[in-house]
């Protein structure tokens, strides 16, 4: 593939060659940058030789990680993607999230694979909800972050502003590694506080310095009032803040930031650097019996994302493994420990967005495509034979309940055929009724209902439409007491459903009702989030 790098799919043999793999993934508010930042990363590294706008004229050449038509035409990112490339002697694995709350399953589930998150905020914003909701997923696996305040060339709050709002709201260390001299039309470059140097808006270096108050006796500087308020604003940052610790960031406890501007390449290539250079190696895994660590010699994997028809030509349906231990090579046989049973590996992946490589070797913290028809779902543990359940890939329960209506009934099968797949892929949830025949769709938010119908319509050829039920929560039923948990279905059974795995679901018509089921049945457990194994 011409987009990858030459030596992609041949990897070191080395024991220890897990610890040049950095495994991360960007998240952030709509709009706030993401995806630019993404093919100004790829850029920077030499991964591709021009970025792509995620919006513009007609006949522009699209990102490299929006593959999708309905992304490439709403110019946002709907699904996770994942892009591998080497970069000064590491092998990066960035996975480009949705930063729509409608797909938060989809991210959530992909920062389950990654070691780091780099958190992009915009400079006129600040915090905003999705990123704060983001912000709280990494939080609860101790994710280190790399804050990245884009949009500097514009007007937007000022640096301490933006450092207080962040220290604030997400209760996090900061220490500044890329300070803005200036911001919006008075931008006049920053300071790269780990290179000791002042650099230039085109990213020239234009001064050098040993202690910062050396920088006081360049009269060009010096005689520049916003460079001059640059040092004082960085100065009571400097005296504010903590400085830098690997150990801290590692622990997810500390943030370094970097001020910058995505669209214009400004302090990316420090921003690589500072991955580089600071971001960890794989991490231990989550799992039962206990944690996976990343230097065990036998493989071990999880599937955290399951994506039907990248190649509409052929119908694929890939699975996005997340390696936890091992080396792997292809050929290899790995039981997936759900269904017990073996599976030969034989055209496993590395990808760079839509692109696609053979991966001959892998380890831990690279991620790998696996070719299936349904044999691998998300949350799937796959291993060399021990029976090890990785944890903490959920399911949620939907906001959002509708029955599918399908216009011609002709193509029932193909949508149920449709409906599985996306269900398994996590583009929405699927239901059955325990009485009648009804699909039912669970989703977080409107435009996820949106891009289900579109890709069913596109892909499978089946239209669909969408109507209102009586039902506004669902919510997962279980109970160590068999009989109380029958009576209740019993009872229930014109609000009972299924879900894709057989598990039953109770819908009710409001909150109220759902409380109320739980005062009248104490001993069931009606769950918001189930976790997939």
């Amino acid at each position: 593939m011409s987009n990858l790098a030459p030596d992609l799919a041949v990897r070191a043999t080395s024991k220890e060659a897990f610890r040049t793999r950095r495994t991360f993934a960007i998240i952030s508010h709509p709009d706030a940058g993401k995806t630019t930042l993404t093919e100004r990363l790829l850029s920077a590294a030499g991964a591709i030789q021009q970025a792509g706008a995620v919006r513009g004229k007609a006949g522009a050449r699209s990102t490299r990680s929006d593959w999708m038509e309905i992304e490439q035409q709403r110019g946002i990112s709907i699904t996770s993607s994942v892009m591998t490339f080497d970069y000064d002697g590491l092998t990066l694995n960035l996975l480009d999230t949705p930063g729509h709350s409608d797909f938060s399953e989809d991210t959530y589930r992909t920062l389950t694979a990654v070691d780091a998150a780099i958190m992009v905020i915009d400079a006129a914003k600040g915090i905003e909800s999705q990123t704060l909701k983001l912000f709280e997923v990494c939080r609860l696996r101790d994710i280190p972050i790399i804050t990245f305040i884009n949009k500097v060339d514009r007007e937007g709050l000022g640096p301490l502003e933006l450092m207080d709002e962040i220290a604030g709201k997400l209760a996090l260390d900061l220490t500044p590694v890329l300070w803005p001299i200036g911001q919006g039309v008075d931008f006049h470059g920053y300071l790269d506080l780990l290179e000791q140097r002042v650099v230039s808006p085109a990213g020239k270096p234009v001064a050098e310095w040993s202690e910062i108050e050396d920088l006081l006796d360049n009269e060009t500087l010096v005689d520049d009032p916003v460079f001059m308020t640059a040092i004082e604003t960085l100065e009571l940052a400097r005296a504010a803040l903590p400085a830098f610790d690997l150990e801290t960031f590692h622990a997810g406890h500390l943030s370094p930031v970097l001020f910058g501007s995505a669209l214009k390449g400004i302090g990316v290539a420090e921003l690589l650097r500072t991955l580089g250079e600071w971001g960890p190696e794989p991490r231990p895994q989550p799992a039962i019996p206990a944690p996976i660590q990343p230097e065990d010699s036998k493989v071990s994997g999880f599937v955290f994302k399951v994506q039907a028809n990248m190649d509409a030509n052929h119908r694929d349906r890939i699975a996005f493994v997340r390696l936890c231990s091992g080396t792997f090579t292809r050929g290899m046989r790995l039981k997936n420990v759900r269904s017990g049973k073996d599976m030969a590996v034989s055209n496993p992946m590395f990808f760079f967005g839509h692109d696609r490589a053979l991966a001959e070797q892998a380890v831990a913290g690279d991620i790998v495509g696996i070719p299936n028809h349904g044999t691998l779902s998300v949350g799937d543990t796959l291993t060399e034979g021990a029976t090890i359940n990785v944890t903490g890939i959920p399911n949620f329960a939907p906001e959002i309940i509708r029955r599918v209506r399908l216009t011609d009934h002709m193509k029932t099968k193909q949508m149920a055929k449709a409906l599985s797949d996306l269900a398994e892929e996590g583009v929405a949830q699927v239901f059955r009724r325990v009485l009648g025949s009804d699909w039912i769709v669970g989703v977080v938010g409107p435009l996820q209902l949106e891009v289900l119908g579109a890709r069913v319509a596109k892909e499978y050829g089946v239209p669909i439409t969408f109507e209102s039920l009586n039902f506004e929560v669902a919510r997962w039923i279980e109970s160590d007491d068999a009989d109380e948990l029958k009576r209740f279905i019993t009872a229930q059974k014109m609000n009972i459903a299924e879900d894709r795995t057989g598990a039953p679901v109770f819908l009710a018509q409001n909150a109220w009702w759902a409380d109320r089921a739980k005062q009248d049945f104490p001993k069931l457990r009606f769950m918001t989030t189930k976790e997939r194994h």
